[in-house]
């Protein structure tokens, strides 16, 4: 476990695309061991860096972009955690922002560092000027508490929406949060 009880009093940062790439390693190091700690974020097992080297090829691609914001914290100078923040392009729907994969390494967890992700990716919403956050995830797991905890509503549950890395079916349950919005 990594014991740094200042972690989660620490500022997060916001990679742009050259230094995510620069921390591509570290990036995929952290999406394997969620996989692998049977964590649902899109992924089954088998999975490795490899695989997982390919997919933070693709959103780096999108960081560069402009499509996708992603946020990280670190404890010993790596990163143990990170989440994306990525804006709806639609013009009717320029007030929204998805929040996709909030990682944190196993051996860093229940040290409030997902908390600090999830109020830095809603300060950046603020920043850009988007009061409707929606998100999903495993119905009844360890996120699901925190997005209730840190006032998300419940939109709905869908049974049998996603496989688990070992492939089996669970349930998915959609959040949304809005913030306040000073353009209305």
């Amino acid at each position: 476990m990594i014991a740094n009880p200042s972690v989660s009093s620490q500022k997060p940062i916001k990679l742009d695309a050259n230094a995510a790439a620069g921390r591509s390693e570290e990036l995929a190091g952290i999406l394997v061991d969620a996989v692998a700690g049977g964590t649902s974020v899109n992924f089954l097992w088998p999975f490795g860096l490899p695989d997982a080297r390919r997919y933070w090829d693709r959103v780096i691609a999108r960081i560069g972009a402009g499509e996708i914001l992603l946020l990280a914290i670190e404890s010993g100078g790596r990163l143990v955690g990170t989440v994306q923040l990525i804006p709806a392009p639609q013009p009717n729907q320029d007030h929204r922002v998805d929040i996709s994969k909030l990682l944190v390494l196993r051996s860093a967890r229940q040290q409030g560092i997902a908390t600090v992700l999830m109020q830095a990716v809603e300060a950046e919403a603020r920043r850009l000027g988007r009061s409707l956050l929606v998100l999903d995830t495993e119905t009844g797991s360890a996120a699901d508490r925190l997005y209730r905890r840190l006032g998300y509503q419940v939109l709905g549950i869908m049974p049998r929406h996603a496989r688990l890395p070992g492939g089996e079916l669970a349930d998915t349950t959609f959040f949304f949060k809005h913030l306040p919005d000073a353009s209305q």
